[in-house]
């Protein structure tokens, strides 16, 4: 299959995965790898820090996470947009190992060559959302849309609720929207 991804720098931030060939709205784009590790491990390690605005951690599970810093992967380069081009999806393993558990980037809308690739990280944190820590987590999306922060609202605005994107071959449940690890 030929690659339809490339790493490069991104005007929105540092790196970016950018398409180099047509990729379909519900196309699966690559799998976010990296290590799972427990939160307690990340929690008490050095891979994520609430004051640097940098992660490569992924919350996989209420047991594990993604820490991409380790066997990542082009997924950790994909940048954060308030309008994203695609989404994070979790695909749920059958038996009760949760480290099987995995998480894909699929498009959300058709993305044609030298397009960035973008998903909201759903970053949520239980501390207060304060000035300095919007700073530190600015947005450079550059949308219209474009909340300024990649934190999340702590109380979510009011929606209509839709069902779960089922992933090809697996149920509703299967498929979850997945995000990003950040909790410290």
């Amino acid at each position: 299959m030929p690659r339809k991804i490339v790493a490069r720098r991104s005007a929105i931030h540092g790196n970016g995965v950018f398409a180099v060939a047509p990729i379909a709205k519900g196309e699966r784009v690559v799998e976010y790898k990296g290590r799972r590790r427990t939160h307690e491990d990340v929690d008490a390690g050095e891979s994520g820090d609430i004051d640097s605005g940098h992660t490569f951690l992924f919350t996989l599970n209420d047991e594990y996470v993604i820490d991409a810093n380790f066997e990542g992967n082009t997924a950790r380069w994909i940048n954060h947009s308030c309008a994203p081009n695609c989404e994070a999806v979790l695909d749920e393993d059958d038996g009760d190992d949760r480290t099987r558990d995995r998480v894909f980037i699929e498009a959300i809308r058709d993305i044609k060559p030298g397009e960035e690739l973008s998903y909201n990280y759903g970053i949520t944190l239980a501390e207060k959302h304060t000035a300095e820590l919007k700073k530190i987590w600015e947005c450079r999306c550059g949308s219209r849309k474009c909340t300024g922060t990649m934190l999340q609202p702590k109380t979510p605005a009011k929606a209509k609720k839709k069902p779960a994107k089922a992933a090809k071959g697996k149920s509703a449940k299967k498929a979850k929207k997945a995000k990003v690890a950040k909790k410290r």
